[in-house]
């Protein structure tokens, strides 16, 4: 079988190995299954990862591996090893991924569907007929999961990463896709395999509508701000590069996505011990925040007074949501705004990524990363000159989206409970942020450090009003000097 040393070195030097900066090692790989085909040879190993340091445990990687009895010069770049294997003799391993003639069997696999017998099982969502004689084409800059385009017909998700048990990411596409939702790519498929060990289903892989002109939110929304910071005279709505339509559209998108999972999934209401455990699991991330982050000390008492007013309501309406929301997980294409990538939060368990959730935190993270994107296209610019310009200008693009997509999320009508929900949610999220940033990107950690302070004035409304708000009023100031 798979030598460990060289799996050692393939995972130490891939980007989506969740491990780097942790002494780990491959304690065993174990075969999940062949794929259909005989030139090349190609199956799946699952790589078992232990870590040596405090935390300790262990992780699970798929790892697919073409097997060829010569050298491939073309594969030389994604040579894994040269050994003998218990299933293919003398091999020359490569990365499966990289080799266009092995991922052709992907995609032979996803067109004859279940009529397929073995471990690795296939299955279709009818309604597309695949482009068989397309070739493949492995995506570069991703992180925790591999995508390989298949022309410009369909693209498919590697998960890297498995967990046993139902991915969150194709239960919710199979869903929306089936009930005939605009906003996220078409499902087209999905790969699983029933593991022999744990007798529980590992699902390794989804095909998707591919949707080649789509632009990315995240780089729009920059796109957008650097235009408003080149006119300094002109505020967001006069600029050409005026993003709080497309703020609204997004709003609109994300109200009917939520609208059509609850329609299809299970809906519950929070209360009692499961209420408090909510809000109890929400003052734990604080203080562990603070340990990391003592700068957020000053703001301690008006966050943990969100989280309060949130477990005074009594309950909490939750659905199925995306769960890791903000402009990176959008795409705009001309039939309007996709979401994707429903995996939930990777920093947390399979187990918590599948239960139901307020919406109100897929409202926040969008409307976290609206005051993201100001921020650090800022930093882009030397300090000093036009640095208060810039800082009043970034306030005022988030403002004006964060308004925009809010009304249209609500459809204008919200409410005191929508508020506190709204601000319990916002603070939950830009917790987890500082957290984040202080350990991964120190230079970005004045950005959830400033989002903090906007949040007491938000505590202070919730307590004092009585009356329904506006939420299309939420924001940091954006008045005209």
């Amino acid at each position: 079988m798979s030598n460990n040393d060289d799996l050692h070195a393939l995972l130490s030097g891939a980007r989506w190995f969740g491990g780097k900066g942790r002494p780990f090692q491959v304690t065993r790989a174990r075969r999940l299954g062949r794929l259909p085909g005989t030139a090349p040879q190609v199956a799946i190993d699952l790589v078992r990862v232990e870590y040596a340091d405090g935390p300790g445990g262990h992780d699970l990687y798929q790892v697919p591996l073409s097997f060829y009895p010569e050298p491939q010069d073309r594969l030389s770049h994604a040579l894994v090893g040269v050994w003998t294997d218990d299933d293919f003799g003398p091999s020359h391993v490569y990365d499966a991924l990289h080799d266009r003639e092995a991922m052709a069997l992907w995609l032979v696999g996803f067109n004859a569907g279940d009529e397929l017998t073995g471990p690795l099982l296939f299955h279709r969502v009818p309604g597309h007929d695949l482009d068989l004689s397309t070739h493949s084409t492995l995506f570069t800059g991703e992180q925790s999961n591999s995508s390989v385009a298949f022309g410009e017909d369909a693209v498919m998700k590697v998960f890297r990463k498995i967990t046993p048990g139902v991915n969150p990411d194709i239960a919710v596409h199979e869903v929306l896709t089936r009930a005939g939702s605009e906003h996220v790519a078409a499902l087209y498929g999905w790969l699983d395999v029933v593991d022999e060990e744990s007798d529980a289903v590992m699902q390794l892989a989804m095909l998707q509508q591919f949707l080649r002109t789509a632009s990315d939110g995240w780089e729009l929304a920059l796109a957008s701000v650097r235009n408003l910071y080149a006119e300094g005279d002109l505020y967001p709505d006069e600029v050409g590069g005026d993003f709080a339509g497309e703020a609204r559209r997004l709003g609109i998108a994300l109200r009917e996505t939520h609208q059509v999972l609850a329609e299809h999934f299970p809906t519950a209401t929070r209360d009692g011990d499961q209420l408090a455990e909510l809000v109890a699991g929400m003052h734990r991330r604080l203080t562990d925040a603070l340990e990391v982050v003592p700068d957020m000390a000053e703001h301690e008492s008006a966050l943990r007074a969100a989280f309060d007013q949130m477990g005074a309501l009594g309950h909490v309406a939750v659905q199925q949501v995306h769960g890791d929301l903000h402009l990176g997980q959008t795409l705009r294409t001309v039939k309007g705004w996709k979401i994707v990538d429903f995996e939930g939060e990777p920093a947390k368990p399979l187990a918590e990524r599948l239960l139901p959730d307020s919406v109100w935190r897929d409202v926040a993270g969008m409307l976290r990363s609206f005051d993201y994107a100001p921020r650090v296209v800022a930093m882009d610019f030397p300090t000093g000159e036009g640095a208060d310009q810039r800082s009043y200008r970034a306030k005022e693009w988030a403002a004006r989206n964060r308004a925009a997509f809010l009304d249209a999320y609500t459809d204008g009508a919200a409410n005191q409970e929508d508020l506190v929900l709204l601000t319990a949610y916002l603070a939950d999220k830009t917790v987890y942020e500082a957290a984040y940033e202080a350990r991964n990107r120190p230079t970005w950690l004045a950005i959830p450090l400033a989002g903090l302070g906007g949040l007491a004035g938000m505590v202070d409304t919730v307590t004092e009003s009585s009356q329904p708000y506006d939420l299309s009023n939420f924001g940091e100031s954006g008045d005209r000097a």
